[in-house]
Order: structure tokens, then sequence, then C-alpha cells
């Protein structure tokens, strides 16, 4: 039997693959958890095998479990043998550097350089969408608690989204044609602008740019697939920041 505060499962392969997989992703709680949806998103699209702990979070529990897998009392967490990463931005930079034979950046230097500048931006950055728009990933029709205040962050978020699609989406989908880290940074994007109704087309994707590269996120099976945990997780009324 799990843990009362934590679930334990396979991700991404079978249980005879799990036998050789050496991560464990500590996450949080699917419908909420933003930064967790990062590195867990980035390992499905790349075919990395992990077994997956999901803490529930706004427990009264919830930090002394946090506490048990991650130093900084904080999740996500990658546990990889007798080494634990935390912070989503960290975790993908150490699965690039042990999984080389992947393109999880960019392989062209240009590229590669402008992914990790953009999704460093969206580590530290959008503070107003953060707090106005929470992510709680199946929700639809919310309203931002001060729409006038993500009009920038917003803006900011399509005016990258448009760039990297002109100079560098080529024939794919995505921000650098092909999936990169920097897609899965900017996933929980496109869940708030999803839940919350915001108008790209009033944040000058009149060509629908941004609107199509959120599609092409949001339609990910994996993506599909966390949405669908999300939604057997216990149902709660209030919403609160998005770890």
């Amino acid at each position: 039997m799990p843990d009362a505060h934590h679930t334990k499962t396979r991700v991404g392969a079978s249980e005879d693959d799990m036998a050789n997989a050496d991560y464990t992703l500590v996450i949080g709680t699917k419908s909420w958890s933003s930064w967790s949806l990062r590195p867990w998103l980035l390992m499905r699209q790349f075919g990395l095998p992990f077994q997956e702990i999901v803490i529930p979070l706004r427990t009264p529990q919830s930090a002394a479990a946090i506490q048990r897998y991650s130093p900084s009392g904080k999740i996500p967490a990658l546990v990889a043998g007798n080494v634990t990463v935390w912070d989503s931005l960290s975790i993908t930079e150490y699965l690039a550097d042990a999984h080389a034979e992947l393109a999880i950046w960019p392989r062209e230097a240009h590229a590669r350089a402008i992914a990790r500048s953009i999704s460093a931006e969206m580590h530290g950055g959008f503070q107003a969408l953060r707090q106005n728009c929470p992510m709680d990933i199946n929700a639809t029709g919310l309203a931002p608690a001060d729409p006038s205040a993500i009009s920038a962050d917003v803006a900011r978020i399509v005016a990258i989204w448009h760039d990297c699609r002109a100079r560098f989406g080529g024939t794919g989908p995505f921000l650098f044609g092909a999936f990169s880290a920097a897609d899965a940074m900017y996933a929980p994007v496109v869940s708030r602008f999803h839940s919350y109704g915001i108008d790209l087309k009033g944040a000058s994707d009149t060509d629908g740019v941004a609107a199509r590269y959120g599609e092409a996120i949001w339609q990910l099976p994996a993506l599909d697939e966390w949405r669908a945990a999300a939604r057997a997780e216990p149902a709660t009324d209030t919403l609160g920041p998005s770890l």
C-alpha cells in the first residue's frame, strides 16, 4: 500500500523496463503544480522512463513529505541513484548532460542559446501571470484576479513564441521545430491561457502563430495523460499558488 502522503507509479515503461530505470521524479498535485509538469513532460517526450512520486499539496503533511526528497523543501526533485537534483531548470540541465544523444536543447548553437535564454526568462519571470492565473489544468472559464496586471506578461510571451517560430520553427510545430526543453518550460503557460481564456489576438497574435503553437502543446498525448491523472485527483474548491 502506498505511503499515506504520496503515491508511486511507473511512467513511460513496462515493469521489466523499470528494473533498469535510474530516475525517480518527485512531483506535486498534477492539477496545480506547474513546476512539476515541466520535467515530467520533458522526460515523457524524450522517452526517459522514471518512477513517479506524487505528493499532495496544500495539506498539513505536504511540507514534511516534500522534505524527505528535496533539500530545498520544494518540488520537483529528481533522484538519480545517489544524486538528487531539485528545481525544474536544474533537472533539465542534468538530463541534457546525462543524455547528450537526445536533443533536449536544440543542436544548433544559436538556437540553443535562445532556447536557454527564454527558458531562464520563464523560470525567473512572469510573476504577474503566475499570481493572477494560478494553474488549475483541467479548469476552464476562470477569470484572472487582475486582468490588467497580466497584459505585459501575455504580450511578452506571445512575442517570444512568434520570434522563435519565425526564426527557428522550420517545419516542426514547436518553438524550435522539434520538441525541446523550451517547450516543456512553456507548457504550463499554455494551460493557463486555456483555463483563463486569454485573448492572444489582443496581444498581437493576429496571425494565430501563438494560438497554433499553444494548440500543438495542448494536444500532446503526454499532456493529455497528465490531465487525465489530474482529473483523478481529489477535488478541491480552492486555488492557491502554483508550485
